[in-house]
Parts: structure tokens; C-alpha cells; sequence
């Protein structure tokens, strides 16, 4: 017989991501440059031990772009498989809301994480972002345009 800590200790772990879109009036995501790779992303990384996919999201927003924003609704939830170095995950995408010039004024980015930002639209994002993302990104569009929720696996719409 195994304890429950045996148990607990042999059960699959995921990670998860949490990320929000900012959209411009005209439905542009805005996607941003790292300094450490190449492809683009939107605002948002890995979850924390013992945190929650929404406060992860505010903290990202808080150490991305120095913004203090409640994330409105779930856009999108996307499974996402293995691949060599990771193992599987889960990414949430909140709706940070539509920015306006006033909204990105006071966006401060940190010099060491991110080289800047854009408003892209769904073939800039495309060219930008990795296919993964840019999925993942078009469906968040959608979702929020839509007034729904999405859910994807590996970027794609699960029927």
C-alpha cells in the first residue's frame, strides 16, 4: 500500500502559463519582442508554484509592462503536448481590454526581458510568433470578438 504522498508525488506534472491580450480599437494584438529569442509573444509567462493562472497574469502584465490590470475574462485555454525540453502544458489567455494611446503611454518595459512592442495584426502576428502562438493568438482574437471562450489543443480549435 502507497501513502497518499506516494501517491501525490507519482502524479503527471503540467506546466501552465498564463497570458493577457491587449487589443487595439481596431482588434490588433499587441505582441512583444524579447531579448533572449526570436519569435514574438503577448504579455504573460509561466505560472508559479502555489499561484493561480489569473494572479500569474497580473503579476506578468505588473513585471512586463509596469501596468497594475484585472484581467477580464478567459479567452482561450490551450493544451499544449510534450516537446524535447518541456513537458506538457496548459496556457490560459485572460482579456486585458482594448488600449488606447493614453492606455500604452505609461508601458515600461524591462530592458532585460524585452526589446519592445507592436500592435499586429493576424499576418504581422503570423510573421512575428511562433505558428503555435500565432494560433493561439487569432483564436484569442476571435473569442474576444465573439464575446466566447476557446478551447485549443496545440493551438487548435478542439470540435
Amino acid at each position: 500500500m502507497t501513502s497518499s504522498g506516494d501517491h501525490t508525488a507519482a502524479l503527471p506534472r503540467k506546466r501552465m502559463g498564463a497570458a493577457v491580450l491587449f487589443t487595439d480599437a481596431t482588434g490588433r494584438a499587441l505582441l512583444v519582442e524579447p531579448v533572449y529569442k526570436d519569435d514574438w509573444e503577448i504579455v504573460g509567462g509561466c505560472v508559479d508554484e502555489n499561484e493561480s493562472p489569473r494572479q500569474a497574469a497580473i503579476r506578468e502584465v505588473e513585471e512586463e509592462l509596469g501596468k497594475t490590470v484585472a484581467p477580464g475574462r478567459l479567452l482561450v485555454i490551450d493544451w499544449v503536448p510534450p516537446r524535447p525540453g518541456r513537458t506538457e502544458g496548459v496556457m490560459y489567455v485572460y482579456d486585458g481590454g482594448v488600449l488606447d494611446e493614453s492606455g500604452t503611454a505609461d508601458i515600461q518595459l524591462p530592458p532585460d526581458e524585452l526589446a519592445g512592442w507592436a500592435w499586429c495584426d493576424q499576418a504581422q502576428t503570423e510573421q512575428r510568433a511562433s505558428e503555435l502562438l500565432a494560433r493561439r493568438v487569432t483564436a484569442a482574437v476571435r473569442a474576444k470578438a465573439e464575446g466566447t471562450m476557446f478551447e485549443l489543443e496545440n493551438g487548435f480549435h478542439v470540435r
